[in-house]
Order: C-alpha cells, then sequence, then structure tokens
C-alpha cells in the first residue's frame, strides 16, 4: 500500500519532500537523455567519460555534446544521486497500519537507498564516486544533495517535530548513511550483512537525537578532511 497522503498546507516547512514539491531533474532534456542512458553503461564502464560518450551516442549525439557537462563525470555521478533520492518514496512505502517505529522507518529507508547500489550494479564502482564527490569543488554540491537525502528520509519516515532538533538529526543521519556507504564499498559478506549491522549500530548511536549541535558543520569537516584523503588514497589528483 502506498504512504498515506499528506496535506502540504498542514504540514510545518521543510527545506525538501519531493512528494509534495519534486525536483525537477539537474539538467534540461537533452542532458538527461544522454545521462540516463550513459548511467545503464555505469556497471560495465563505471562512472568515466566512456559511460558518458556511450550515452550521447545512444542518443545520436556526437562525443561533441558532452561540452554540456561542466563538470564531467561529477555531473553523472550527481545526476544518479538526485534520482536515485527522487525514486526512494516509490522504492519503500509503508502501509497505514503498519506497527513501525520512527525509527525502524528510518532504518528500512536508509537501508532501502543503499541497496540501491547493489541493484543498480554499480556498488563496484561507487569508490570512484566518492572520489568525485570529496573533490574540493564537488564538496558543497555533494553535502547538499546528501542533506537533500536525509530531509528525504526523516520525512517519508514520518518526522513532525519542529525544533532545532530537526537540524540535528539530519546532520547526524547524513553522517550515518555516508560512512555506511563508505563501508558498503569494501564489505565482502554475503548480502552485504556486515553494512546492515553497521548501519543499525550507527543509527543505534544517534538514536538519543539532539546529541551534537553542531553536527552538520563536523560532518562537514570529515568530508573535506577524511574524504579528500580517501579521494587521494585512490590516485586522484585533489
Amino acid at each position: 500500500m502506498r504512504l498515506s497522503k499528506r496535506n502540504p498546507a498542514l504540514q510545518p516547512h521543510r527545506t525538501y519532500y519531493s512528494i509534495h514539491h519534486p525536483d525537477p531533474l539537474p539538467f534540461p532534456p537533452v542532458q538527461t537523455a544522454i545521462l540516463t542512458s550513459a548511467i545503464q553503461h555505469v556497471p560495465r564502464l563505471g562512472f568515466t567519460p566512456d559511460a558518458l560518450i556511450a550515452g550521447a551516442k545512444e542518443n545520436n549525439y556526437r562525443e561533441a555534446t558532452l561540452n554540456l557537462f561542466p563538470r564531467g563525470v561529477y555531473d553523472l555521478v550527481h545526476f544518479y544521486l538526485v534520482t536515485q533520492r527522487l525514486q526512494l518514496k516509490d522504492r519503500v512505502q509503508f502501509s497505514e497500519d503498519a506497527k513501525l517505529g520512527l525509527t525502524q522507518k528510518v532504518k528500512t529507508l536508509t537501508w532501502a537507498r543503499l541497496q540501491a547500489n547493489v541493484d543498480n550494479d554499480i556498488i563496484g564502482h561507487w569508490q570512484d564516486a566518492l572520489g568525485q564527490m570529496s573533490l574540493l569543488e564537488n564538496i558543497p554540491a555533494s553535502l547538499k544533495e546528501l542533506g537533500n537525502l536525509a530531509d528525504e528520509i526523516w520525512y517519508l519516515a514520518g518526522d513532525k517535530q519542529v525544533d532545532f532538533g530537526w537540524y540535528t538529526k539530519r546532520a547526524q543521519l547524513s553522517a550515518v548513511y555516508a560512512s555506511s556507504e563508505m563501508f558498503m564499498t569494501t564489505d565482502k559478506s554475503e548480502g552485504f550483512a556486515d553494512t546492515k549491522e553497521f548501519l543499525e549500530r550507527r543509527l543505534g548511536d544517534v538514536r538519543s537525537v539532539g546529541g551534537t549541535v553542531g553536527g552538520a558543520m563536523d560532518y562537514a569537516g570529515w568530508w573535506a578532511g577524511n574524504g579528500v584523503g580517501l579521494a587521494r588514497s585512490w590516485g586522484m589528483k585533489v
């Protein structure tokens, strides 16, 4: 059963919730068509210019059309992030009579987003995507999109609390999601069971909402430090 409909006029303000205010895709039609095709080539070619070229050719555009993507491969990564966030509300649908608490719903939604990287067969290339996200010029857009995902997960889980904790919870979930996603790229356990355990443990650590007021800034520092270091370890020029 689909998630119950909500009257947007009765909802507290949110920075983002796609169920009522869907984002337009981050690119106009020509670029969207190319990127949609290019994503299908990522399992084979990775997040690379070759995937973009393959997407352009499938849509009868020349390779020169890639000049439409000023951020290069990162535009492909960003497109994937946005489309997967927008699909989350259809990927996970709670029945109205489901006896699930807020924490369980957040865990279910977060795991579903992580699992999408497996289902789309791109998990083997996700370290490269993380490297692109960690480049200094891409960090602001990456952090913004991560915040949008955390916002979406809490909203779809039914969070209606409006106080300063609203910001803290989203910062905490952003950090939990990012660390779980990075852990998943090296997880060799069957069905990514170790990642699921890692996620549950991290969510348990922040179950008491409102722990760190500076969570958002702490996480931004983590991304700029550890994320860039990780990108360098992969041989990227950062």
